[in-house]
């Protein structure tokens, strides 16, 4: 039997992709604490559901290219982490900036990140025989049907219940 859900999202979904490049593999001493800071960071956040992170997908690009993609409960939340000054990112930043203008990271190691916030009918889902994954292991899964057969009824479905005209 085929089991097909979608993404139980409702209102705006915040995604933020964040990650890393290896420029020179042997500039270990400079790209490892890149990588460690940033599983750091996702322990703190995973300990604290409280700072808004809901769910995560460590990926890799290439042999140089590793990144996040994290789903966020709201932009304020995911801004409050970025500038807590209790929180890991703000110290691990703050090396990183100092690194930069000394410039010993340049050429050695890319950091990126891209932020989106998506408003409601602005994505949809579909999950063939799969655990809670991405949007879904974010936001919660639903059957299919619950949602549209279809991606164009996903896409005007609204958390109210009415579907886009």
């Amino acid at each position: 039997m085929v089991s097909r859900t979608t993404a139980d999202a409702k209102g705006e979904v915040v995604v933020l992709l964040i990650g890393m490049r290896i420029n020179r593999f042997r500039a270990v001493r400079l790209w490892l604490p890149v990588m460690l800071a940033m599983l750091r960071m996702l322990r703190e956040l995973e300990k604290d559901p409280a700072r808004g992170l809901r769910a995560k997908v460590l990926l890799t690009a290439s042999p140089r290219t590793y990144y996040v993609v994290q789903y966020w409960e709201s932009k304020d939340k995911l801004y409050a982490y970025a500038t807590a000054p209790d929180a890991f990112h703000r110290k691990a930043w703050a090396a990183i900036n100092r690194k930069e203008r000394g410039g010993r990271l340049r050429g050695q190691v890319g950091i990126w990140h891209e932020t989106y916030v998506v408003p409601e009918g602005s994505y949809e889902a579909i999950y063939g025989d799969m655990p809670a994954f991405g949007l879904a292991a974010a936001h919660g899964q639903v059957p299919l049907e619950k949602r549209g057969r279809y991606a164009a009824d996903r896409f005007a479905h609204r958390s109210g219940g009415d579907a886009a005209a």
